[in-house]
């Protein structure tokens, strides 16, 4: 096993924005309203998390347990959200996020020619080539809590 470390820069300008893109989107499936200052703290406590467990020599995939784990939790305490449909929040935004950034990243480093070592070894490339998956997440969460949104608002006028 391998340590990861990671920048301290790609924190804060790429860990912290994801993460917190996730926890947005994990508040609207959950169907809890956006707070933005909760959303803003579990995230930057997910990053921080994953942040520190990369710094020891435990396998690679155990930080995204744990970071399940604690928006699990964050989402039940905090959000006061629904057991079950936490869960289904947590698994679903991790899920888009990891599908997300694959595709981002595997047709970013094609049309641009970056390889793998260039992101390991290169942290404002590897910031600036993790961005657009942060905002297309960000983005999913504005439209589908939208969406949510004008559902209700159609229910509510409809006549009995």
């Amino acid at each position: 096993m391998r340590l990861i470390k990671i920048p301290l820069l790609a924190l804060l300008l790429q860990g912290i924005p994801e993460q917190t893109a996730v926890v947005s989107l994990a508040f609207v499936i959950a169907g809890i309203p956006l707070k933005w200052k909760k959303i803003l703290l579990i995230g930057t406590v997910l990053a921080v998390s994953a942040y520190i467990v990369r710094l020891f020599p435990i396998p690679f995939g155990f930080h995204t347990i744990l970071l399940t784990v604690v928006l699990f939790i964050s989402l039940t305490w905090l959000g006061k959200g629904d057991l079950g449909l936490s869960l289904i929040a947590c698994l679903l935004s991790f899920l888009v996020l990891v599908t997300f950034e694959f595709v981002c990243l595997a047709l970013l480093m094609s049309i641009i020619g970056v390889t793998p070592e260039t992101l390991s070894n290169d942290s404002v490339v590897r910031i600036m080539i993790g961005e657009p998956h942060v905002l297309i997440l960000f983005f999913s969460a504005f439209l589908l809590n939208k969406l949510q949104r004008k559902k209700l608002n159609n229910n509510e006028h409809k006549p009995l």
